[in-house]
C-alpha cells in the first residue's frame, strides 16, 4: 500500500507544495522561508516518522500568517489524501511529551469531522524570534479542516515558548504516527457506522 500524497496550493498570497508519506523513516527536506516553522515541521516529521518534503513561498513582507495557515492547509489536504479510504487505520491517537520545562499533550480522531481545542494559555501570547506563537493555532485549524481530523492540543507546563511549541509539534507527530498505523485485526473502516464522517 503506497500511502503518499503531492499537493500543491498557489494563491496570491502563498505558493506551496509538499510531499507527504505515512510510512516513512522521518525524512525531511523542507524551507518555507521561515527556520523556526522549518524546525518544528522537521520535529514532527522525525518524531512522526513521516517522510516530509516541504517548499513555501509566501507574502512574508506583510506578516507569517498566510504561509503558516496555508501549510496546514495543505499538510491536511496530504493526510487525507495518503489515507485513502481510512480502512485498517487505529483512527486514534495520543502522546504526552515533555521538552525540557514543558509538557505537551496532543489526541486525535481521525472520524472525518474537523474540530480543534488548542490550548496554550499564557505561551500563546509569546513570540520565538520574529515568529508570533499564536499563528500556529492557525496551522493547525487549517490542517484540520483539510484533513477531516478532531484534534486536542493542551500545554500542561511549561514557560519557554520554543521549548512549548517544539513539545507540541513533537506530540503531534507522535499521536498521528499512532492513529494512521495499520491495524492487522481489521480490513474495515474503524467504525461501528461502516463510514469516518
Amino acid at each position: 500500500m503506497d500511502r503518499t500524497a503531492e499537493k500543491v496550493r498557489k494563491t496570491a498570497e502563498t505558493s506551496i507544495s509538499l510531499y507527504l508519506c505515512l510510512d516513512g523513516t522521518g525524512e525531511t527536506e523542507i524551507d518555507t522561508g521561515l527556520p523556526f516553522f522549518d524546525h518544528m515541521l522537521t520535529g514532527f516529521s522525525r518524531h512522526g516518522f513521516f517522510d516530509l518534503r516541504v517548499a513555501g513561498e509566501g507574502d512574508l513582507r506583510v506578516d507569517a500568517h498566510h504561509l503558516i495557515e496555508d501549510t496546514g492547509i495543505v499538510m491536511g489536504g496530504a493526510i487525507s489524501e495518503a489515507l485513502g479510504d481510512r480502512k485498517s487505520i487505529k483512527r486514534f491517537g495520543a502522546a504526552l511529551i515533555p521538552m525540557d520545562d514543558a509538557l505537551a499533550q496532543a489526541a486525535l480522531d481521525l472520524s472525518g469531522r474537523p474540530f480543534l481545542r488548542y490550548v496554550l494559555n499564557e505561551v500563546d501570547r509569546s513570540q520565538v524570534g520574529n515568529l508570533n506563537v499564536r499563528l500556529f493555532k492557525e496551522f493547525f485549524q487549517g490542517l484540520v479542516n483539510a484533513a477531516g481530523m478532531n484534534l486536542h492540543i493542551e500545554l500542561l507546563a511549561g514557560e519557554e515558548p520554543h521549548h512549548a511549541i517544539e513539545a507540541v509539534f513533537k506530540a503531534f507527530g507522535r499521536a498521528l504516527d499512532m492513529a494512521v498505523n495499520i491495524d492487522s485485526r481489521t480490513q474495515d473502516v474503524p467504525s461501528s457506522k461502516g463510514v469516518l464522517d
